[in-house]
């Protein structure tokens, strides 16, 4: 029975992802914690390796249709990838397990779902995006950011909030672009940000696996579930109403989000 539930739980979280493309770390770790009673470490471990294998076919969608602004891309990774190896390093010095690795993922994850609800939120409220291409010479500009080492700050920020929670990589990180990234459309900030966060989840995730905290089995029935769902929720996308579901969405991140916190 708990097998079809998790096929199911991959299946509920890739459909929300295909529809709104809000991160399904931000849905499936909080999942797996109050539904199915998961470790927090393990929860996080298995999420970010989830997030990974999913986020790499939208990514090589994304590359095909040449909507991803690789510098951008580059300029985050400088930042994150090397926030997520340190704080790999200190977490299996701790021990992911012991009761203070876990009292700080589960508060720093409470912390992370409230800033992506209030994302999701500004988002749905903001509605649909513009256009996709960028004005004729400006492309380079569009893609330099305010100061060069504003993405290397901020990426490594998301980096160790990845790497503590395996959420901060979706609405969050689109926030952040918005902001680092003026000039850049909204739809090449959002195929930016899924881009980097492949390498980001797949580095944080193997270095949970090295140190145990990545059930195999479960990872199988999430992604069994979740790519199906992806590919019906994209193709139904035009047809449910985007901004509702984001509302809904945030009330409900709020919510597991101040939980995590009060636990």
């Amino acid at each position: 029975m708990h097998d079809i539930a998790f096929i199911f739980a991959g299946f509920f979280v890739g459909l929300v992802v295909g529809l709104t493309g809000v991160g399904g770390g931000s849905l499936m770790t909080p999942i797996l914690i109050f539904f199915f009673g998961v470790k927090p470490y393990m929860a996080v471990g298995t999420d970010l390796l989830f997030a990974a294998f999913t986020k790499m076919g939208g990514t090589v969608k994304l590359a095909r249709a040449r909507i991803i602004d690789w510098r951008v891309v580059l300029h985050l990774s400088a930042g994150s990838i090397p926030a997520a190896l340190i704080t790999l390093f200190i977490l299996n010095h701790v021990g992911p397990a012991s009761a203070k690795a876990q009292s700080l993922m589960t508060t720093t994850l409470g912390l992370a779902l409230l800033l992506t609800a209030a994302a999701t939120l500004y988002k749905a409220l903001r509605g649909k995006a513009a256009p996709v291409t960028v004005v004729r010479g400006q492309e380079v500009k569009a893609a330099t950011p305010r100061h060069w080492s504003l993405p290397l700050l901020f990426g490594a920020i998301i980096g160790t909030l990845v790497t503590l929670t395996s959420v901060g990589a979706g609405a969050i990180g689109v926030t952040v672009l918005m902001i680092l990234y003026p000039l850049l459309p909204l739809p090449r900030i959002v195929a930016a940000d899924i881009a980097y966060a492949v390498p980001l989840t797949l580095v944080a995730g193997l270095g949970h696996a090295s140190m145990g905290s990545v059930d195999w089995p479960l990872l199988t029935k999430l992604l069994a579930g979740s790519l199906p769902g992806i590919w019906v929720g994209s193709h139904l996308m035009s047809r449910i109403p985007e901004r509702v579901i984001r509302s809904l969405l945030s009330v409900l991140l709020a919510y597991a989000g101040a939980k995590l916190i009060a636990l």
